[in-house]
């Protein structure tokens, strides 16, 4: 058997469907405990799993996306990696939380309230040794810090950057190479809310190797403030605008263009789950919520309700998600992060959302008017007078 040291997967069939998905806030991450998606394949007489439900597929497909039939719903930043580095994949549409920008992180009772406080002082940026994966949690510290540092007057020459490489190697461990069938299974196997290798300088922090570390506004930020040994001195979500809000996402849902070329059928059938699915939480907030702090890093329960009470479940590929993505895209070449450069505009493909939609809607349709007329109405397309 392979030491989980590279990428490994099952062998392709195209009667199998395989979803993907990050511990953020999307439709995937709902519709893992309803199920909606998989009776659109069902539909189809397609199966839909989880792709680490076959030991065959260890973590890294989630990365690097070399599993035809898997769909992902996760981060901006691996996918954008992927698109520019590894192979072409299709963005099908695209979830944003336009207020979790970022936060800088203090000890509490540190004699420290302002970033221009931090000048000449320590601040931590991680630095993962798997060459495998994209490094996503370090470009998401390096530019929000950054911007931080700029909307106070600042630069990166204004305080000391230390490095905190760490093996990022738990992907290999025989333990978490076992099957899971469902995203949220992995979670009720630690304390995810308070597990410290989650956040991987907290306790450098703690121990005062640096004085200020980056934080996700919101989720994990409620988590480190609970703890009373930190406290927040920035908070990007805080300002009106929203260009600064890229901490890894949007979150963006991408196939491989082998699916989206040659069986766009399981394309639209993934995103009529996450329309349904979508809409359901937009209409039940809270219910949705329940389910999301599964696998999210908000608080609780009701910490995940505010921090989602704004949010579209649906996803789409409207024109200011676009261009959030570009700037996370942006970023990460002129960065080093990628070393090519492709037009986000080109990479969307809106076509599949846009069929989804309207097959939800005839078939809406035909529901509606069956159950009130003699006989099945004609489909919407076909037009024509109703008398």
């Amino acid at each position: 058997m392979s030491d989980g040291k590279t990428s490994r997967t099952v062998a392709l069939n195209w009667n199998e469907v395989y979803y993907t998905n990050c511990p953020l806030v999307s439709a995937s991450n709902v519709d893992q405990e309803l199920g909606w998606t998989e009776e659109e394949y069902k539909k189809i007489g397609v199966e839909y799993a989880y792709f680490r439900s076959r030991r065959e597929n260890n973590w890294y497909p989630h990365y690097v996306h070399n599993l035809d039939n898997l769909i992902r719903f996760g981060g901006l930043f691996p996918p954008i990696h992927v698109h520019a580095d590894i192979r072409r994949t299709r963005l099908l549409g695209a979830t944003h939380a336009p207020r979790e920008g970022g936060c800088m992180m203090v000890r509490a009772r540190d004699d420290i309230y302002r970033m221009v406080e931090l000048k000449g002082r320590k601040i931590g940026l991680t630095k993962s040794l798997n060459t495998i994966k994209n490094d996503w949690w370090r470009i998401q510290e390096h530019m929000q810090i950054e911007l931080m540092l700029r909307v106070n007057g600042m630069t990166i020459d204004d305080v000391e950057i230390v490095e905190f490489p760490y093996p990022d190697d738990w992907y290999d461990d025989e333990e978490m190479l076992r099957p899971i069938c469902n995203p949220s299974e992995w979670q009720l196997k630690r304390d995810h809310k308070h597990d410290l290798a989650f956040r991987p300088l907290e306790t450098a922090l703690l121990e005062g190797k640096v004085d200020a570390i980056y934080t996700q506004s919101k989720p994990f930020q409620h988590l480190q403030e609970a703890t009373g040994k930190l406290k927040a001195i920035e908070d990007l979500s805080r300002y009106p605008d929203w260009t600064l809000q890229v901490a890894n996402i949007p979150a963006v849902i991408t196939c491989t263009d082998v699916m989206a070329e040659e069986h766009p059928e399981l394309v639209v059938a993934f995103l009529k789950g996450m329309i349904k699915v979508g809409r359901w939480s937009n209409e039940h907030k809270h219910a949705a919520a329940a389910i999301l702090d599964k696998q999210t890093y908000y608080l609780d329960v009701e910490d995940t309700y505010r921090g989602i009470k704004e949010i579209d479940m649906v996803p789409n590929l409207s024109l200011q998600n676009l261009a959030a993505i570009e700037i996370g895209k942006d970023f990460m070449l002129a960065k080093g992060y990628i070393q090519n450069d492709f037009d986000v505009n080109e990479w969307a493909a809106p076509e599949f959302l846009e069929q989804a939609a309207r097959e939800l809607l005839e078939e809406e349709w035909q529901k509606r008017t069956t159950a009130k007329l003699p006989e099945a109405a004609g489909s919407l397309e076909a037009g024509g007078r109703l008398g």
